[in-house]
């Protein structure tokens, strides 16, 4: 017999596309659905279990205690990566900073909310660099204090720590984030295909920032806002401006906002470029296993302190850059800047002259004075005339840049976290504030029996009522845990016109559910969530079964004054595969817009799929098309979608336009219609098994158990206001 072990380089096991990151055996069918973006809800990969909850663990937090020892690590300088003039804020800044200034507005993605600047790509940006060090300094102490204490609080928490150490009236925290347990893979950073390619690849126009790629923020891939060295690394700072404007309004930053939080970041701390960039070893993600998670291994001199290559910019921005004050718009305004190489290569600007006592001090030897720099992002500060009036106001009141800066900073590092009702711990600020999305509490203790009959008594079919519940709740989105039904603001605008939510329809179905919510003294959006739920009900019972559906009573209504309309319109559906409805032909496929709306809405692929199917059979489709219902007996929870789109007795065909036809093999008859979205459901190997399941003939009443389970999901996906 072969001796195998006698194969020199024979390997063992199986290797590349199986155990490496950098391929898979899915390559060979590119244009598969990759169901993969739904199982980040997946909880096998959470090694605390599924009966933690950190919500309870905090409440054993000795807040002042982790808070006592977040400000003695400011000061406690490691040989292994000493602090910069022995103080660690501005590099806790800079990791908190960056934790939550991934966020983008347009789908809630990023933030600092999940701790996912621990996984790639992120722990491996170009942007990021020596942020692994921060973390690991960061180690003993949650190390000491363990699963009292997420790493996505901590790492905001010590930044904020950083900037108390440092002076500043902090405008509060909240802790409440909890942390995911594997890299976010499927969140879509950009199309480019190598770090920091130019900008021009995700703008129509880059001279029209407007243009940029949604759902985008940064301009660059690796960046979390702009290029410091200007647009694609060419210095001019108006245009730079430009970009600045547009990338952090899509941050939720408006341009008070921006000079405050450019200002303040830029107050502590240095950049740094004392070597050559381009040596820099591997990444934290690329780095052997001897680096143990950290990366960029500098070999210039000793590689830390003053030798530390991060942006390759090098400088502090002000003389005290471990003191908060208003020594940044003073260094800006009080001194004529030119252009000027970093020794790392990198444009930057410095001062044309400027006075000794006015340089800060090297980070090792203070009795050493350096030049200050700016970036071009600063510079914008000075000379785009919106920005200048707004600088000049906070260079004469250091007051209000403190509030300023204090109030923009609670909103960058909060802002993922949604409504205040998440936020936990002595320091949550007793001020409601418009983009924390309030709502009033709502009345709990009323006869909902009651409530119940008098729906069901009005006259509302059940698709009426289950279509209104559900783009009432289907705003809800996970990544930043904005919308949803709390709060009833699909009564408000922009929600009421949006053409999604049937406008038409809407109206009248509004007409009759507002004054049963007025007669018994409770909210609409209660009501409108009963609705839904009574035409479950009653669909339920058409298929001969009688199951109730759960419900929470609580909600509170908005009211026009506690919703930002602007804030809100990124949150309008473009599609909704639930409802078989799409605005517009997209590049992207229906299908993988279905799989976006799912995993915003916080659904597993199963979970997706009785949805569907159930949406189907109640008539729920937008406008009221008839595609996808594979029934004879629309508005009865059967699992008749499932079964039907099984039933080899039917063959498929295009019709354009994203149309399909269902017809009898034998006779030749039109039997149904159908979408992409409904047949993807038995094309695609995954859901294909999902279908199989709901259809056989033992599954009626567990499709019906399942699909309670997840319309009750989808209701309560907001319900932060209760435990």
């Amino acid at each position: 017999m072969e001796n195998n072990h006698s194969k020199q380089g024979k390997c063992p096991v199986m290797h590349g596309g199986n155990t490496a990151s950098g391929s898979s055996v899915m390559s060979w069918w590119p244009t598969a659905l990759n169901l993969d973006i739904l199982h980040q809800h997946d909880t096998k990969t959470n090694p605390l279990g599924q009966e933690f909850c950190y919500r309870e663990e905090l409440k054993k937090l000795d807040v002042e205690a982790l808070k006592k020892d977040l400000h003695d690590l400011m000061t406690d300088s490691q040989e292994w990566w000493p602090a910069d003039w022995g103080h660690y804020g501005g590099l806790m800044i800079r990791m908190a900073w960056h934790a939550a200034g991934s966020y983008r507005i347009a789908d809630g993605r990023g933030g600092g909310g999940t701790g996912n600047q621990r996984f790639a790509p992120l722990n491996s940006w170009p942007d990021n660099v020596s942020l692994d060090k921060a973390r690991r300094l960061l180690w003993p102490i949650k190390k000491k204090y363990g699963n009292k204490v997420s790493w996505a609080d901590l790492i905001i928490l010590a930044g904020n720590i950083a900037y108390e150490s440092m002076g500043l009236k902090t405008f509060g925290f909240g802790f409440g984030r909890e942390d995911i347990w594997h890299p976010e893979k499927d969140t879509y950073w950009g199309a480019e295909k190598e770090w920091l390619a130019p900008s021009d690849e995700r703008y129509d126009d880059v001279t029209k920032p407007e243009t940029m790629e949604n759902p985008l923020a940064a301009v660059q891939m690796g960046l979390i806002y702009v290029n410091p060295e200007g647009v694609n690394g060419k210095p001019d700072p108006l245009k730079t401006a430009q970009q600045m404007r547009e990338t952090f309004r899509r941050m939720a930053m408006n341009d008070e906002e921006t000079v405050a939080l450019t200002a303040g970041g830029h107050t502590v701390g240095k950049t740094h470029g004392n070597g050559d960039a381009e040596a820099l070893g591997p990444d934290p993600e690329s780095a052997d296993v001897d680096e143990q998670g950290l990366g960029w291994k500098n070999p210039h001199k000793t590689g830390k302190g003053r030798y530390t290559v991060t942006s390759g910019l090098e400088g502090a921005w002000t003389t005290e850059p471990t003191k908060w004050d208003n020594g940044y718009f003073k260094m800006l305004f009080n001194h004529e800047w030119e252009l000027r190489k970093s020794p790392a290569g990198a444009q930057q600007w410095e001062p044309v002259s400027i006075a000794e006592e006015d340089k800060p001090a090297d980070v090792e030897d203070f009795s050493i004075r350096t030049i200050p720099m700016m970036t071009d992002a600063d510079m914008a500060l000075k000379m785009d005339p919106e920005y200048r009036k707004i600088s000049e106001k906070f260079m004469n009141d250091f007051d209000a840049l403190s509030d300023a800066f204090a109030r923009a900073w609670f909103k960058l590092t909060h802002r993922d976290m949604g409504p205040k009702a998440r936020y936990f711990g002595p320091d949550v600020p007793e001020e409601d504030l418009i983009w924390q999305d309030p709502v009033p509490a709502g009345i709990s203790d009323y006869d909902v029996d009651a409530v119940k009959a008098k729906i069901a008594a009005s006259g509302l079919s059940i698709a009426d009522m289950v279509s209104t519940a559900w783009d009432s709740a289907r705003t809800f989105r996970g990544s930043d845990m904005r919308g949803g039904a709390n709060g009833a603001r699909i009564r408000l605008a922009p929600q009421k016109d949006w053409e999604g939510n049937e406008p038409e329809r809407l109206r009248k179905v509004l007409a009759v559910l507002e004054p049963i919510a007025a007669e018994f003294g409770i909210s609409v959006a209660d009501v409108i969530v009963l609705a839904g739920n009574v035409g479950v009900e009653q669909a339920i019972k058409n298929a001969g079964m009688d199951v109730s559906v759960p419900f929470l009573p609580g909600r509170g209504d908005a009211t026009d004054e506690m919703t930002d309309a602007e804030s809100f319109a990124p949150l309008e559906p473009l599609a909704d595969g639930f409802r078989n409805w799409q605005k517009k032909d997209y590049v992207v496929s229906p299908e993988e817009l279905l799989l976006d709306r799912a995993q915003l809405m916080g659904l597993t692929a199963h979970e997706m799929t009785v949805l569907i199917g159930g949406m189907r059979m109640l008539g729920t489709n937008h406008a009221g098309t008839k595609h996808g219902v594979f029934t004879d007996n629309v508005g009865a929870l059967s699992n008749d979608f499932f079964v039907n789109l099984t039933d080899m007795a039917y063959v498929w065909e295009p019709t354009g336009n994203g149309l399909y036809n269902i017809r009898n093999r034998k006779t030749g008859e039109v039997k149904w219609t159908a979408t992409r979205i409904d047949l993807v459901f038995g094309s695609n190997a995954v859901l294909r098994a999902y279908s199989e399941v709901y259809a056989q003939d033992d599954s009626k009443e567990k499709f019906v158990t399942d699909f309670v389970k997840a319309w009750n999901k989808v209701m309560n996906a907001d319900r932060f206001d209760v435990e």
